[in-house]
C-alpha cells in the first residue's frame, strides 16, 4: 500500500488551499487599498515575529485544536457536524456553574477537574443529541447542529443577562467571577495557559483512538459503508452517538478553558468564534487530529493579527474573518481534486501468480 502518496496528497492539497486563500486575501486587501505584501508582513510579525507574539498565537490556537475535533471526529463516520460554537458555549456555561457552586470549598485542583468534567459532559450531550437525532430520527446532523448553536448562544445571553448576572458587570454583562485560586495557571516561564496542553493531549489521544484501536476501525468502517457495517454486525447507532458525544466533549473542554484560563467568567466573549474557526481547521486538516495542531497554529496566528492590521493599515478588525472565509471556500473546492492528480494516484502492484511454470515459448501469467 503506497499510503505515503495519500498522505502527501492530503498535505499538498491542504497547504495549497491555504496558499491560494492567502493569494485571494491579498487581492482583497489590494482592492481595499492596502499593500498585500505589507499585509503579509504584518500578519507574520503579529503571529510569529517574536516570542511574545508567538505566545499570543498559542493562546488562540488551543481552543481551535479542541474545537476542530468536534468536526473532525464525526467526519470519520461521514457526518458533517458544525455545532462547535454551541458545544463550546455550553461547556463554558457548565464549567462556570460548577466553579461558582463549589467555590473554595475544595482544593483548586479538584475544582478544576470538576469544571473540566462539567464542560466535557455538557458539550458531549449537546453534540450527542445531534448524533442521536441523525440516527434515530434521520434528522440532518448539519442542520440540527447548526441550529443548536443558536439555541446555546440564546441560552448564554439569557443566563448571563439574567439569573447568573453579576450586578457589578454594567457595560458587559457577565456571571460572577471565578475564584482566583481556581483559575488555570500559565505554563511556567510563559504567558500561555495550560489549555494548550489540553489541546495537544486531546489531539494525540483522539488520533490514537481513531487510527490505532478497534473502536476507530469500526467508526471508519461505518463511515465508509454504513450498509456493510450493519451487515458485519457493527452497532452503527451506538457508534454515531458515542463519536458525537466525544466530539462535543472536546469543544466543551474548549469552553471550560476559555472560562477558567482566559475570561474568568462567562460572558459574550464565549461566543467569540473559536467554534466556527474550528470548522475551518478541521476541513483544512482533512479531519486529521495531528494535522489540526499545525493548522490551528496558522489560523491562531491569523486571528492574532487582526488588531495590528486595524492599527497599521486602517483595515477593519474583521478582515481576518474574510481570510477564514476565503480559505474555507478554497478548501471545499480542493476536496474535488482529491484522488484526481496523476502524480498522487497509487500505481497497481503487479505480482506473479503461483501458477505452474510456463512451457517453452509461453509467457508467464501475470495478475494485478
Amino acid at each position: 500500500m503506497q499510503t505515503w502518496r495519500r498522505t502527501l496528497e492530503s498535505l499538498c492539497l491542504s497547504f495549497g488551499a491555504i496558499l491560494v486563500g492567502l493569494l485571494l486575501f491579498g487581492l482583497f486587501c489590494a482592492l481595499a487599498g492596502a499593500n498585500p505584501f505589507e499585509v503579509y508582513g504584518l500578519i507574520w510579525k503579529a503571529a510569529f515575529g517574536s516570542s511574545s507574539t508567538f505566545q499570543n498565537t498559542l493562546i488562540r490556537a488551543s481552543p481551535l485544536m479542541l474545537s476542530a475535533l468536534c468536526t473532525a471526529l464525526p467526519a470519520r463516520l461521514g457526518l458533517v457536524i458544525i455545532g462547535n460554537e454551541g458545544a463550546l458555549v455550553m461547556g463554558g456555561l457548565a464549567a462556570i456553574s460548577i466553579g461558582l457552586i463549589i467555590g473554595t470549598a475544595l482544593p483548586p485542583i479538584l475544582v478544576q477537574i470538576a469544571m473540566a468534567v462539567a464542560g466535557l459532559v455538557a458539550g458531549g450531550l449537546w453534540i450527542g443529541a445531534a448524533g442521536a437525532l441523525r440516527h434515530y430520527r434521520a434528522v440532518n446532523e448539519t442542520i440540527s447542529s447548526l441550529l443548536l448553536n443558536y439555541i446555546a448562544i440564546a441560552l448564554l445571553n439569557h443566563l448571563v443577562g439574567g439569573p447568573m448576572r453579576d450586578p457589578s458587570s454594567l457595560n458587559k454583562p457577565s456571571t460572577f467571577p471565578l475564584a482566583e485560586v481556581n483559575m488555570l495557571g500559565n505554563i511556567p516561564g510563559t504567558r500561555v495557559h495550560w489549555g494548550l496542553v489540553y489541546g495537544l493531549v486531546a489531539c494525540l489521544i483522539t488520533y490514537f483512538l481513531m487510527q490505532r484501536t478497534t473502536f476507530g476501525f469500526a467508526a471508519r468502517t461505518a463511515g465508509g459503508n454504513v450498509r456493510a457495517a450493519r451487515i458485519a454486525g457493527l452497532p452503527v447507532g451506538k457508534l454515531t452517538v458515542m463519536i458525537c458525544f466525544l466530539a462535543g466533549s472536546c469543544a466543551g473542554l474548549a469552553g471550560m478553558v476559555e472560562v477558567a484560563a482566559v475570561q474568568g467568567a462567562a460572558n459574550e466573549s464565549l461566543n467569540v468564534g473559536y467554534g466556527y474557526g474550528g470548522i475551518l481547521v478541521a476541513f483544512a486538516a482533512r479531519h486529521n487530529p495531528l494535522a489540526a495542531v499545525l493548522i490551528s497554529l496558522l489560523v491562531g496566528g491569523i486571528l492574532a493579527s487582526g488588531g495590528i492590521l486595524q492599527r497599521s493599515l486602517n483595515l477593519p478588525d474583521a478582515t481576518v474573518l474574510v481570510f477564514q472565509g476565503l480559505v474555507f471556500l478554497v478548501v471545499l473546492y480542493s476536496d474535488s481534486l482529491y484522488g484526481k492528480i496523476p502524480f498522487f494516484k497509487e500505481k497497481p502492484i503487479i505480482t506473479t501468480s503461483a501458477s505452474p511454470p510456463a512451457s517453452p515459448g509461453e509467457e508467464p501469467v501475470m495478475t494485478a
